[in-house]
């Protein structure tokens, strides 16, 4: 035991160098991740080619609005258009063949059709379509071993399908050849959506994306939720197949943001092409519908204003690189015509405060999306090593604020564990440390300020506000330690392309409160473990008064208010997202609204009362919040770095201002109050 304790108490001081030791020497790989998130800027507008036709569809000159809208997309910024594996059906909607059924086609060569067919009958308008695109629906349906004769009506060629119209009308073709070349020669990029529709066959497949090649396509965006060569066996081959393929014509993918499931193979698909994948927002179908509402010109503006602020936060705070905008015509009963929302997106683009200029203005240029080059330093290697010492420490000394004796064992057996778990998962382990640290980095930092005021370190300065000002600061830096380790123990390019997220941030949410809590209860005076269950036996013990009744509701009310607000899912009002925006267009980077408006002032105006009150400190210990929040901020992997950084430097200078107002405001009141009250006492 005294050999033991020869070695336990120093360790304790050891532990800190052992932390920082470990920080400094993880820095270069979060440098690194700044390389990587700044290696591509080029971002690419993408329309969706099927929506143009379908809103054509519904116009008196089908194809001059086409050609017009084309026209008002360049000059909106939208270089770039979607095509998608054509169908009987689109063809049809885009003029280029005409589509019969059985009874329709008997009524258009006014013959008594044979009851007992049902086919489809195709009708081109003239020989250069025919020779397009003859052969490609041939192959397509001898492919389905559905037989095709040819057709002929009044000098005009075509073709019979046997098959049902509904059936044929929906069977998945190559991209429209004619459409392909129109599209190039109008200087457009190309963006293709590919689907798992129809069975994988290499030779095929080659063709398909040597065609494409020609044709100037560098990325595909997979159309539904597999990706193609996806099956249910030899999954791994034919992905691997399809990458080569995809590696061979240098074409990369798209990954779509916020898909409620994953695409199957997807992951498997990008890593086979070396992270060839840039990350995709959309601008849906239903957000265009609430530019299509009867709104009053003010309202329409504000929404169009919302559009632009959301695309600008997409590119310069998710890494989004590619913008892919949908639209569709709807029936307005209220104005009584057919509207669509493509004046009001080409506005939200390049209108006042239009999302193209602004994005250009912070550094991005127009162009296809390109994937991110993943830089990497020969340090790595022996990072690993400082960053499991550094992070293991961590946690010790987290831990040591409760069982200081423990500290000599928990580190040996912590460092035994992390490099058992690494040998049985890399990726569990680097998602197991960079959580603990995540959690105990703020939690240390607030216990640190919790033990200066109960030890009375903070009643000797004789600055309240510099003695507040100081512990901020310190206390923030503690936690930007958490936030290294982090960062470099995460330090994947499947993170920022969120091919792979982060488990367990809920956790970051809660249990910094808790810890930082539980030591502030029963751990922060200098008593012993027996007064210290004693303290836990009469908290039990004691009688429920309805006093406590209403201090637990009103706590329970504020967990789940701040659970609502935390997270992707948090709820905001519509005062607070005007709020929220005024930020962003204003400074830049919006600093978190619980950081420095809530949580840092009251940690500064707690820490303030706390050199004479002691029991200020149950307001400092709000603080916690604002902490753990800094962390959560990096948590956001797909978050530049510097975005990040921008962003919890705001809410600390904004919230120290706040927290100012709030001790010159306590000052004004008390002094009032107690020049005031003798009087009236009177």
């Amino acid at each position: 035991m005294n050999w033991y304790k020869t070695w336990n108490n120093p360790l304790k001081n050891v532990l800190w160098w052992l932390v920082i030791i470990g920080m400094l020497g993880s820095l270069p790989l979060a440098f690194t991740r700044h390389q990587t998130e700044t290696s591509a800027n080029q971002v690419e507008f993408v329309f969706d080619y099927r929506d143009l036709l379908d809103i054509s569809d519904i116009q008196t000159n089908p194809q001059s609005f086409v050609a017009q809208q084309l026209k008002n997309m360049k000059a909106a910024g939208i270089q770039s258009l979607a095509v998608y594996e054509s169908t009987l059906a689109e063809l049809k909607e885009s003029r280029r063949i005409e589509v019969y059924n059985s009874r329709d086609a008997a009524a258009l060569t006014q013959t008594f059709g044979n009851p007992n067919e049902n086919y489809t009958y195709v009708l081109f308008p003239d020989i250069a379509t025919q020779q397009k695109l003859e052969p490609l629906i041939q192959k397509t349906f001898t492919d389905l071993q559905v037989g095709v004769k040819p057709w002929n009506f009044r000098n005009k060629t075509g073709l019979v399908i046997q098959m049902s119209s509904d059936d044929a009308a929906i069977k998945t073709m190559d991209p429209d050849p004619i459409t392909l070349q129109t599209l190039k020669d109008q200087g457009f990029q190309i963006v293709v959506r590919l689907s798992n529709r129809r069975a994988f066959v290499t030779n095929e497949m080659d063709r398909l994306l040597k065609q494409l090649h020609e044709f100037g396509v560098k990325r595909i965006i997979v159309d539904g939720n597999e990706v193609p060569a996806y099956t249910e066996e030899d999954t791994e081959l034919n992905l691997n197949k399809m990458a080569d393929l995809l590696h061979k014509y240098d074409i990369g993918l798209a990954a779509i943001e916020m898909l409620k499931e994953p695409q199957k193979g997807f992951n498997t698909l990008a890593k086979q092409t070396n992270y060839n994948v840039v990350r995709l927002h959309s601008f849906t179908e239903k957000d265009g519908e609430k530019l299509m509402e009867p709104l009053k010109k003010a309202e329409l503006e504000g929404r169009i204003q919302g559009v632009a602020d959301r695309l600008v936060l997409a590119v310069k705070d998710r890494n989004i690189r590619m913008v892919f905008l949908n639209a569709k015509p709807l029936k307005s009963l209220d104005k009584g015509k057919l509207v669509d929302p493509l004046a009001s997106l080409y506005e939200s683009l390049q209108g006042k405060d239009g999302a193209i200029p602004r994005i250009e203005k912070a550094g991005f240029t127009l162009g296809p999306a390109e994937a991110f080059t993943v830089e990497t330093s020969g340090w790595q290697k022996i990072a690993r090593v400082f960053i499991l010492i550094g992070g293991v420490s961590l946690i010790v000394l987290a831990v040591s604020f409760f069982i200081p004796e423990s500290v000599l064992l928990l580190f040996v057996l912590g460092i035994l564990g992390a490099i058992a778990l690494h040998t049985l998962s890399a990726n569990l382990y680097a998602q197991g440390l960079a959580l603990a640290t995540a959690i105990c980095a703020p939690s240390v930092a607030m216990m640190l300020v919790i033990r200066s005021v109960r030890s009375g370190a903070a009643s000797k300065w004789k600055s309240g506000l510099a003695y507040g000002l100081w512990q901020l600061l310190k206390t923030s830096l503690i936690s930007l330690i958490g936030v290294v380790f982090e960062v470099v123990l995460l330090n994947h390019i499947t993170y920022s392309l969120v091919l792979q997220q982060f488990r367990g941030v809920s956790a970051l949410h809660l249990l910094p409160i808790a810890v930082a809590g539980l030591y502030l209860l029963f751990f922060s005076e200098n008593n012993t473990y027996g007064d210290k269950i004693a303290k836990v036996r009469k908290i039990f013990s004691s009688y429920i008064s309805v006093l406590w009744i209403v201090v637990a509701g009103i706590i329970l009310a504020a967990g789940y208010y701040y659970l609502s607000r935390t997270g992707n899912e948090g709820q905001a009002s519509s005062v607070e997202k005007l709020f929220r925006s005024f930020l962003e267009n204003t400074l830049g980077v919006r600093p978190r609204t619980k950081e420095f408006l809530f949580a840092h002032p009251l940690f500064l105006l707690g820490a303030y009362l706390s050199v004479r009150y002691r029991n200020a400190i149950y307001v400092l210990f709000i603080g916690v919040m604002g902490q753990l929040s800094i962390v959560d901020t990096f948590a956001h992997l797909h978050t530049p770095l510097h975005i990040s950084l921008i962003r919890i430097t705001y809410g600390l200078v904004f919230g120290a201002l706040i927290g100012i107002v709030l001790i010159i405001a306590w000052e004004i009141i008390t002094r009032s109050w107690k020049r005031w009250v003798p009087q009236w006492s009177k």
